[in-house]
């Protein structure tokens, strides 16, 4: 509804500047640059989940507790168990988001993700680099299938879902209120798995850092273990706990 208000507003806008250009010799190029902020515009809120501008998601909750949520994408993966060790020695329950085709090649950490007492979201099937261009259907069908294997594999119904790459666009919009999930965002993201110095990822994590944070980090980097050592460590001199997603916002994880 959103986009369409804003559609029928650029539309008229469009309209009337083109009656002025024929009318009064306005630039008509100036159309074209209108088109392509507009453009720039649906790409920005499209790729910027913290907006919640097409579906409402949850992103920071401001807490007295000082705690923290850390939240980890694209595993299982052969680096997950180091990860699940270092959450273990701390006492620290996460959230992983989970993509299907990686549960199906790790199914014995993805329960040792369950036996540890975290828990675990949608991150579709495939996590594709396409996810912005396929149709509400594939899209759908990606969720469902992730959905599948993860209930075939522990009998969880998933509640949560992360959209890969933080995408959401009316065909996600309309594929993930389909399937009837929540969409759990972040607020704190460092670009762990773009960016090779541990150090710069942790000064992004840390430089700004508050209660009521979610940070979002990828369990599929061979760096993040060394990352997350060191960040418990500075989450601990900081007095920050930390809360599973779910706890943090007072949400069911699952159905």
């Amino acid at each position: 509804m959103k986009l369409g208000i804003y559609n029928i507003i650029f539309s008229i806008f469009c309209v009337c500047y083109c009656y002025l250009a024929l009318e009064y010799g306005w630039p008509v190029w100036l159309v074209f640059i209108f088109l392509l902020l507009y453009f720039l515009f649906i790409l920005v809120v499209s790729t910027t989940i913290r907006f919640n501008f097409f579906l409402k998601g949850y992103h920071s909750q401001p807490s007295e507790k000082s705690c923290i949520a850390l939240t980890f994408d694209d595993g299982p993966s052969e680096y997950t168990p180091e990860i699940l060790e270092l959450l273990k020695k701390h006492q620290v329950q996460a959230a992983f988001f989970c993509i299907g085709k990686q549960i199906e090649k790790y199914p014995e950490i993805f329960q040792q993700i369950l036996e540890d007492g975290h828990i675990i979201g949608n991150h579709t099937f495939h996590h594709t680099r396409k996810i912005g261009f396929l149709s509400s259907e594939q899209i759908f069908r990606e969720i469902l299938a992730c959905d599948e294997i993860v209930e075939n594999k522990s009998g969880l119904k998933l509640k949560l879902f992360r959209p890969p790459f933080g995408i959401i666009n009316p065909k996600t919009k309309r594929a993930i209120q389909r399937s009837g999930h929540l969409v759990m965002g972040w607020n704190v993201r460092p670009y762990d798995a773009i960016t090779k110095s541990p150090e710069v990822i942790i000064k992004r994590i840390t430089r700004k850092l508050k209660p009521g944070d979610v940070i979002l980090l990828h369990d599929n980097q061979q760096q993040t273990a060394s990352i997350l050592e060191q960040l418990l460590v500075i989450l601990e001199k900081k007095n920050l706990g930390t809360l599973r997603p779910d706890k943090l916002f007072g949400i069911h994880a699952y159905r």
